[in-house]
């Protein structure tokens, strides 16, 4: 169960799908008939996405992202894991794809590090390859955030780890 989040205008957020992501406003709306409610309205700058939530939900969809204490204690994580990944392309692919949707940048440093693994082997099949390329990229962007670093920097530190 995730904690009840709080947000400002401004704030920097973390959304499953989309990543890292600013609060530009918060405002009561009324959409189809229903009653006024309050919004948030999130902007992803990686995929140039504007998003409006309801603030009561907010906590259901999006999380405050990791802070540099985290993130190191993430990039350990990332070296010591030495998870197996299944050998059924199937069944790796739901799982990789669960962990990819619960948002979690443990679950995202997993993924990475057994495809990887999969990759110097030479057997990455399409639906690998996009959880690999989406992985990494989740991890880069909020390791970037956390650490103040640039995405290219922290790839960097995937990389090592």
């Amino acid at each position: 169960m995730r904690d009840l989040i709080n947000i400002n205008q401004g704030d920097t957020v973390h959304h499953p799908h989309h990543g890292i992501g600013q609060v530009q406003s918060i405002s009561k709306r009324s959409f189809a008939g229903e009653k006024e409610s309050t919004f948030a309205q999130l902007y992803f700058k990686r995929d140039g996405l504007t998003l409006m939530l309801r603030h009561k939900d907010l906590d259901k969809t999006v999380r405050n992202p990791i802070n540099a204490s985290e993130a190191k204690q993430l990039l350990d994580h990332l070296k010591q894991w030495n998870g197996k990944v299944s050998g059924q392309w199937k069944a790796r692919a739901n799982a990789n794809q669960e962990a990819m949707d619960r948002g979690d940048p443990y679950g995202y440093a997993e993924v990475y590090k057994g495809l990887s693994i999969l990759e110097a082997e030479g057997t990455l099949r399409a639906s690998d390859r996009a959880h690999l390329n989406q992985s990494l990229e989740f991890l880069a962007e909020e390791l970037a955030n956390a650490l103040g670093k640039t995405r290219e920097q922290a790839r960097n530190q995937i990389a090592k780890a």
